[in-house]
């Protein structure tokens, strides 16, 4: 139970990695405020959850989930989206969406969050980057933009607030086997089962990451046991290289 007494914050609490983290962190003893699109918010706390596009609903996430919870100890900015295709095939929508929700959100939200952590003494935040925003692959541009954006966010903020206890630090998976990747798949006319078989063959450890995967490197990186890790950013990759 080593978050036993923590309360935390996660965004994207819908998608697989998402459930994966809440789980993980639960299991840990914290009390969580997951959260998602109201869409897909079934399950989650529905009185929090909003549209990640929105300034004023990421400015101001951070003390509502506090005021819920009596404080935040731990933020995870795990929202994400990934929209395909070199520059010249990446429409303004595909820019907007994929600055807002993967840059903006997290740093309006850490920016919220980081003075009621250092009132409360401390806490952590992990952000989801990727291994293709610390080397680019093809046809990925805007998405790999916006994850060098969010590891650069980290390093920054690892170093700018690390004296008030707060430490900032990212995971960078590889591919994941979940909901989206896989309906990537399908919207290029792939079945989702044999591409996925093609990406495990691909990997030297034999298999993409699951959910849990990445998620109990995020409970660790957010745990006691990271204490002495800040601005970092973690590759969770298998071993396989962006290409």
């Amino acid at each position: 139970m080593r978050f036993s007494g923590q309360r935390a914050l996660v965004t994207g609490a819908a998608g697989g990695i998402g459930q994966a983290i809440v789980r993980r962190f639960r299991a840990d003893g914290a009390v969580v405020t997951a959260v998602d699109r109201m869409s897909d918010a079934e399950g989650l706390d529905a009185g929090l959850c909003g549209d990640l596009t929105d300034p004023d609903y990421c400015d101001a996430l951070p003390a509502r989930a506090a005021e819920a919870l009596g404080g935040i100890d731990i933020l995870v900015n795990n929202a994400g989206l990934i929209r395909r295709g070199p520059v010249t095939k990446t429409s303004d929508d595909d820019y907007r969406l994929s600055m807002a929700v993967n840059v903006e959100a997290p740093f309006r939200l850490c920016r919220s969050a980081i003075p009621i952590m250092a009132d409360g003494g401390g806490g952590a935040i992990v952000n989801v980057s990727s291994c293709w925003g610390l080397r680019p692959g093809p046809n990925h541009a805007v998405y790999c933009m916006s994850k060098a954006a969010i590891a650069s966010l980290t390093e920054c903020m690892g170093k700018d607030h690390a004296a008030q206890g707060i430490r900032v630090n990212a995971v960078c998976p590889n591919e994941v086997d979940t909901p989206m990747i896989r309906s990537g798949f399908k919207i290029r006319g792939l079945d989702p089962d044999r591409a996925i078989d093609e990406l495990n063959a691909s990997v030297p450890l034999g298999r993409i990451a699951q959910p849990e995967d990445i998620a109990d490197v995020i409970a660790f990186l957010a745990s006691n046991d990271a204490r002495y890790m800040c601005g970092a950013l973690l590759e969770v990759n298998g071993g396989k290289a962006v290409g």
